[in-house]
């Protein structure tokens, strides 16, 4: 089950600024998929001074993972919830960092499933997102689990361009690429 913040949510939750077909077609946007990484804040940086630089718009996707108690509907649903709320805060607490960097608002999302199907459905859905932004893993496991996935989906048939950062860049290294 998908949801985007394009629809109401009960909690008042984050809400996009702007429905994608009121952007200007000119405005890049610049997505950039959140989790607890270390290299996640190295990709949120990086999109965010592309995004002030070339008079784009961020993008924060949250993806929170289905609830796997399903003993007790009651208590599912409850697990369900607390996540949706530790999600909105996770993401109200980026998009303030998000806004001091880029300028401007970040539109916010938050989807339940797995982070990489996830992200392709977004992106299926929502044509005004023109760039995804990741971090590669600085452990020697290998890019990370969605970059990986990605391109074991075939990145060469996405619609979009993925940039990967490396995920030890400083602050320093990022602005001079940015």
């Amino acid at each position: 089950m998908s949801e985007s913040s394009g629809e109401p949510s009960s909690g008042g939750g984050p809400a996009p600024d702007r429905p994608a077909d009121q952007r200007p077609e000119h405005q890049r946007v610049f997505l950039v998929l959140i989790d607890d990484s270390t290299e996640m804040r190295v990709a949120l940086r990086f999109a965010c001074l592309r995004a002030k630089n070339t008079g784009g718009k961020v993008a924060l996707l949250y993806v929170q993972e289905p609830a796997e108690f399903h003993h007790w509907l009651g208590v599912g649903e409850l697990i369900k919830q607390e996540r949706r709320e530790e999600a909105e805060a996770r993401l109200q607490e980026l998009s303030s960092e998000a806004q001091e960097i880029s300028g401007s608002m970040p539109m916010l999302i938050v989807r339940e499933g797995k982070r990489g199907e996830e992200l392709m459905a977004l992106l299926e859905e929502d044509p005004s997102i023109s760039i995804v932004v990741l971090a590669a893993s600085t452990d020697s496991e290998g890019p990370g689990p969605v970059i990986s996935f990605m391109m074991k989906q075939g990145a060469g048939k996405m619609r979009v361009p993925f940039t990967i950062v490396p995920g030890s860049l400083s602050d320093e290294n990022v602005e001079k690429l940015a």
